[in-house]
């Protein structure tokens, strides 16, 4: 059994007729008979896969927390390996954001791997994600039970983003499982005198849809992920969470933009055992550090939602 102790959170084990296995991962090719979870069965959705390098360039470790904290921000699910380098990158920033990532382990979830992420996949469970192996709980990782994962981490995703790869590299075997299930890859391209990008590259050259810059990388995420209705789900979502009363707020403030006069009577209906103004100042402070509400020039506010 491994030295380090066990995550901590829900654990479950769900067998392929039961109700509760991911709709997802039907996409998968030879999908799991059983899944070994811990964390939030509802996080496991179609998402993005973002893989690359072990050894990632600061280029790609760069790229890895830009392109993951984008797509987590829209209220996309960052699905990854949980391994050293770019995984562990993608996952990162992923949490960072506030948004929801799962980790596909190569082994039991008893037996960790790498042992030293254990905090980071105790953050993805804390965080409202899962850590999800095909193996039972205490199975050792082995070097084949890896290309295994890849198909599940690219079958239960609607695409996959490269963003280092060498020649020759395992990152090519979850690449062709989304091809093979009819995924789109994306890739970011390198130097062409950078070993680590060769086989990003190569993807690019066979057909790889190539990203950029964040400005094609959000064409993307728009085509495949619908993420005008993701960001809005989002920030509802967040306006649900600043407390009772918010939502009458945004109401009012959707249909005109209104002074801080003229909210006060709904501050008065809304604020609780609060004083009117202390609560209605308060609210319109959270909605504007959250990006839901402005304040024009003429001092009166304005919901962006």
């Amino acid at each position: 059994m491994s030295a380090l102790s066990p995550l901590e959170g829900p654990r479950f084990e769900i067998d392929i007729t039961d109700e509760r296995y991911p709709r997802s991962f039907g996409e998968v090719r030879n999908p799991p008979e059983r899944l070994y979870v811990m964390g939030s069965l509802e996080a496991i959705q179609e998402g993005l896969a973002i893989i690359g390098a072990r050894k990632a360039t600061p280029y790609g470790l760069d790229a890895t927390a830009r392109f993951a904290r984008m797509a987590a921000e829209a209220g996309i699910p960052i699905i990854s390996g949980g391994a050293r380098g770019c995984d562990s990158a993608s996952h990162r920033a992923a949490l960072e954001v506030g948004g929801i990532t799962i980790a596909v382990l190569g082994g039991g979830i008893d037996e960790l791997y790498p042992k030293e992420n254990r905090q980071l996949f105790q953050q993805i469970i804390d965080g409202g994600g899962a850590v999800i192996s095909e193996h039972a709980w205490d199975v050792a990782p082995r070097p084949y039970y890896f290309r295994a994962r890849n198909r599940i981490i690219a079958g239960a995703s609607k695409a996959t983003l490269i963003i280092e790869a060498g020649m020759p590299s395992g990152t090519f075997s979850t690449a062709d499982e989304a091809l093979g299930s009819g995924k789109a890859v994306l890739a970011v391209p390198g130097s062409i005198n950078s070993h680590a990008s060769l086989g990003a590259n190569m993807l690019i050259y066979q057909g790889a849809t190539p990203v950029v810059d964040e400005g094609t990388f959000e064409d993307q995420l728009r085509a495949l992920f619908d993420i005008d209705r993701a960001v809005a789900q989002k920030r509802i979502t967040e306006v649900e969470r600043i407390g009772p009363g918010t939502e009458t707020l945004m109401n009012a403030l959707r249909s005109e933009a209104l002074t801080l006069d003229e909210l006060l009577p709904i501050a008065k209906r809304c604020s609780g055992d609060e004083t009117p103004l202390n609560w209605l100042l308060k609210t319109i402070s959270k909605l504007q550090q959250k990006g839901l509400v402005a304040r024009g020039a003429d001092g009166r506010y304005l919901s962006h939602l």
